[in-house]
């Protein structure tokens, strides 16, 4: 038996089917262009850059307020930032990085950035590890930090040594964590609420990560074209289209026509849109509800489960790379080493001749 969900699989509680979607001119909504004025919570790109403008003000007046070595360097580095138009995210965690290490400098007697060596990178590394840091979250910090060394290197600022030789923080090979047919089944069972299960199957459907999705305005759904289009990635600012299933597209547009019209965003809770910890509070009570909080299943596995499906359904990894919007196609083949069923097939096929022409008695 196939080990991914099939598309009849997923129960819904109170009834074995779902009712069929209305058609005429709720359904029709879809298509309907709406003026962005008139929807609520509706963010202007223009709106969007000034309130990052002011949250990258808020933080170079944060760094005027303390003496630190290297000063002016963090603050025309956190300017070039917001002129690439980064996202407030890399923003606020290149400051935040940037400062402690700033910090750290001071601690350890260091005046200028011109005197820092690769030691020095190296024990805040390890000062971070003592810290209880995952190796995943030591790295990404002296990743931010090279790429700030990367923009003062024109002016002569950093060691060249820094840059030519660079600490690598090595990572355990962990896979990712697929939820299990069965289990999918048993989380969807427990799920009545109309919102909360369109967003789980949605995620489950297309693989999007769970802040793309929340991010999705309305007008992002083409229900005629049974795609949604993520106009920038979350990680990686690639924009990519997915596509919807039946079962999908089917609860969606239940979602929609119970959804309050004059809403911007595609999902949304009593007071703006639906935010990352409220979206996985809700998976963490469904899944406990269904009794797998033993399972540790989180949100993001559901990303797993769509990627480790479709291989299983044997999609091509450069058809699945594009899906999921991974920048380098090595990222995807992790998916590979969890579902690879031919390698298994050939597993059990080998070791069965194994045993039947065993003379050991094992």
């Amino acid at each position: 038996m196939d080990s991914y969900t099939t598309l009849n699989s997923i129960p819904h509680p109170g009834s074995q089917h779902s009712p069929s979607p209305q058609n005429g001119s709720q359904a029709n909504r879809f298509s309907k262009s709406t003026p962005l004025q008139e929807l609520d919570g509706a963010i202007t790109w223009r709106e969007s850059q000034a309130k990052t403008r002011l949250k990258v003000e808020r933080s170079i007046e944060m760094l005027k307020s303390i003496d630190l070595p290297g000063q002016s360097h963090a603050i025309r580095y956190l300017e070039h930032l917001y002129r690439r138009h980064c996202k407030l995210g890399t923003i606020e965690n290149a400051r935040i990085v940037v400062f402690y290490f700033l910090v750290f400098l001071k601690t350890i007697g260091c005046q200028h950035l011109e005197e820092i060596s690769r030691n020095d990178l190296s024990a805040f590394a390890e000062q971070e590890q003592d810290r209880g840091l995952k190796p995943t979250s030591v790295r990404l910090k002296i990743q931010t930090l090279y790429a700030f060394f990367r923009f003062l290197e024109p002016d002569n600022i950093i060691n060249p040594d820094i840059l030519a030789r660079k600490i690598k923080i090595r990572l355990p090979q962990s896979l990712p964590k697929a939820i299990a047919a069965q289990d999918v089944a048993r989380l969807f069972s427990v799920i009545s609420n109309t919102r909360d299960r369109a967003l789980m199957l949605v995620l489950l459907r297309t693989g999007m990560r769970i802040g793309e999705l929340l991010n999705r305005m309305v007008y992002d759904v083409d229900f005629q074209s049974r795609i949604i289009k993520i106009y920038e990635g979350e990680k990686n600012s690639i924009g990519r289209v997915v596509y919807l299933s039946d079962d999908a597209l089917q609860v969606l547009k239940e979602w929609y026509n119970t959804r309050n019209p004059s809403k911007a965003y595609l999902f949304y809770g009593l007071y703006g849109p639906l935010g990352y910890t409220a979206a996985r509070n809700l998976f963490v009570k469904y899944r406990n509800k269904a009794g797998l909080a033993h399972k540790g299943y989180t949100l993001h596995c559901l990303r797993h489960t769509f990627a480790t499906d479709l291989l299983n359904a044997g999609m091509r990894l450069e058809c699945l790379q594009q899906l999921l919007g991974h920048a380098k196609i090595d990222v995807t083949r992790i998916y590979a080493k969890l579902s690879d069923q031919t390698r298994e097939e050939e597993y059990f096929r080998a070791m069965a001749k194994i045993e039947r022409g065993s003379a050991h008695g094992y």
